[in-house]
C-alpha cells in the first residue's frame, strides 16, 4: 500500500492521460470491448476553458486531505437525490422506469457493500473493503426527444446533452441532486465511451454522469460486459472524487492509501492473483470500481476510497450541501 503525498506539480499530473473505451481483438480475432470513461477526457478540456478549476480542485484535495488526517468524516446517513434526464432518438433509447429504477438498486448496493459479490473480495483486501454507506434515492426522471444519432468528443468536451439550447437538459438543481444523462452512443477513436462524470470543483451548470443507455442498470437495453450497472458505479465514483486506480499513469497514484500501485489499468476479468510491475510487485486491485474491468470483475471500494468520498459532505467539503 502506499504513501500519499500532495504537490501541485502531482496535481497537474493527475490529469494528463485520456482514457476512452477501445475494441481490441482476442486470441480468436473478435472484437472484444473494453471499459473506458471519458471523465478526464472532457477534464483537459475544462481546465484548458478554466485555468481556474485546476486551483479549486486542488483546493478540494487539500481539503480532503485534511478531513481524513482529522478524522473529520461523516457520522450521519447520507442520501444522494437523483434525477436521471433520458436523451432519446429511438425508442430502444427512451429506456423505461424499470431499467433507470435498475441502475438506483445497483448503485444503493454497490455503495453499501450489499452487493452479492461482495463476499468475492479476496482475503488479501477483506481488511480494507469498504461499506461506502451512501444510499441514493430516484426522484424524478425527465424525457427529452432529440434527431441526434450519436454523441461526439466535441459533445463531451461541451457538454452539449446538459444544455437545453444545444439539444440536451439542464441540470435539476445540481447542489442537491445527482444528475445523471441517459444517451445513445458516444463514439471515440476506436470505439465506444461508456459514460463519463465530473470531479467536485467543476461548473454546477454541468455537474453530474453521463451514461451510454446500453451499459445503464441490469435490464432492456443493458449489454454485456457492461449490464450489471457498473458503469454508473464507477462514474460516480468520479463524481465522489475518486481517480482511476492506477492514477491515470504507468505506476501512477490514486492518492489513495490501502490501494495498490498498478502499472495501468486492467480490462475483462484478470485472473486473481494479477501481479503488479511497480516496485514491490503489488497484487493488483483488480475487483476495485475504479478500474477498467467488465462489470463482473468489479465488486469493491477500499476505507481510503470511502475517506474521499465522505470528506465531501462534512461542514466545508464541496458536496456539504447535500447535507447529513
Amino acid at each position: 500500500m502506499k504513501k500519499i503525498l500532495l504537490s501541485a506539480g502531482l496535481f497537474l499530473t493527475l490529469f494528463s492521460c485520456q482514457n476512452e473505451e477501445t475494441l481490441n481483438t482476442n486470441t480468436d480475432g473478435q472484437a472484444v470491448a473494453e471499459r473506458g470513461c471519458a471523465t478526464y477526457e472532457v477534464l483537459q478540456a475544462q481546465l484548458a476553458a478554466d485555468p481556474s478549476l485546476a486551483i479549486r480542485m486542488n483546493q478540494i484535495e487539500e481539503f480532503t486531505q485534511k478531513a481524513k488526517l482529522t478524522n473529520k468524516l461523516v457520522n450521519g446517513k447520507i442520501v444522494i437525490p437523483v434525477v436521471v434526464n433520458v436523451l432519446y432518438r429511438t425508442a430502444a433509447e427512451n429506456i423505461s422506469d424499470a431499467q433507470i429504477q435498475s441502475q438506483i438498486t445497483v448503485l444503493n448496493k454497490d455503495f453499501t457493500a450489499t452487493n452479492s459479490d461482495f463476499s468475492s473480495t479476496p482475503s488479501l483486501f477483506s481488511g480494507v473493503a469498504a461499506n461506502v454507506g451512501i444510499t441514493f434515492e430516484l426522484v424524478a426522471i425527465n424525457r427529452k426527444s432529440t434527431t441526434k444519432t450519436s454523441w461526439s468528443s466535441t459533445d463531451r468536451q461541451n457538454n452539449t446533452m446538459k444544455k437545453s439550447t444545444s439539444g440536451g437538459i439542464n441540470p435539476t438543481s445540481p447542489s442537491t441532486n445527482l444528475n445523471i444523462w441517459i444517451v445513445s452512443s458516444m463514439p471515440s477513436t476506436g470505439g465506444s465511451i461508456l459514460g463519463y462524470a465530473q470531479f467536485p470543483g467543476g461548473s454546477l451548470s454541468t455537474d453530474g454522469v453521463v451514461l451510454a443507455h446500453t451499459c445503464t442498470g441490469t435490464i432492456g437495453t443493458a449489454s454485456a460486459p457492461f449490464n450489471l450497472g457498473r458503469t454508473a458505479t464507477h462514474e460516480v465514483g468520479h463524481w465522489m472524487n475518486l481517480r482511476h486506480i492506477w492514477g491515470d499513469a504507468n505506476c501512477g497514484s490514486d492518492l489513495v492509501a490501502d490501494t495498490p500501485t498498478h502499472n495501468a489499468a486492467n480490462t475483462g476479468v484478470p485472473t486473481y492473483p494479477h501481479l503488479s510491475t511497480c516496485t514491490g510487485t503489488p497484487v493488483e486491485m483488480t475487483m476495485n470500481y475504479m478500474d477498467y474491468t467488465d462489470d463482473r470483475g468489479m465488486y469493491m471500494f477500499t476505507n481510503g476510497q470511502k475517506a474521499r468520498m465522505a470528506a465531501l459532505f462534512v461542514s466545508g467539503g464541496a458536496r456539504s450541501a447535500f447535507g447529513i
